[in-house]
């Protein structure tokens, strides 16, 4: 019981960081997000009993939804788009909706392992060795990644990121 205990607390604070990581990664789907996430949780607690190996849950746990984001792009179901009416959305406050829609149409423009890149530099704000880890691939792979993807943001984003920034 104090395993499921442990866990529970774990998934509770870390599933809004989670949530919002596996949002930039799908370029604001948010039902996805929530896919990701539910399958981030669920592979931590089937591990949970080997936890105390790991150093840091919580970047392992963000490392697990990334991998797992990537996998999804892999798979032939994940290129579906459901057609229709998009349900209103409420205004996020203090925000500017118009930034924060070009920013996710960017992003997701990009390829997934290029916006993984992207979020995890400079979003969740890690090392190019820990991006590299979470990715498995090489520090070079991030880097090259890193370069092209800024530059594709800046193409996408340029002339209009200056329409942003006068608000």
């Amino acid at each position: 019981m104090v395993r499921a205990e442990q866990f529970r607390e774990f998934a509770a604070g870390r599933a809004g960081q989670l949530f919002r990581s596996a949002c930039l990664l799908t370029s604001g789907d948010i039902h996805l997000a929530e896919d990701l996430v539910q399958e981030t949780l669920g592979r931590m607690y089937a591990l949970w009993g080997r936890v105390a190996r790991i150093d840091n849950p919580a970047a392992y746990a963000q490392t697990v939804l990334v991998r797992t984001f990537l996998t999804h792009r892999r798979r032939r179901s994940s290129t579906e788009r459901p057609l229709g009416e998009l349900p209103d959305r409420p205004a996020v406050p203090g925000g500017d909706p118009d930034l924060r829609i070009a920013l996710l149409d960017a992003l997701g423009e990009l390829a997934p392992k290029d916006r993984a890149v992207i979020v995890l530099r400079y979003w969740e704000d890690r090392s190019i060795e820990e991006t590299a880890d979470a990715m498995n691939v090489s520090s070079a792979a991030v880097r090259t990644r890193s370069v092209r993807a800024l530059a594709k943001l800046r193409e996408r984003l340029g002339g209009s990121l200056a329409e942003y920034a006068g608000r």
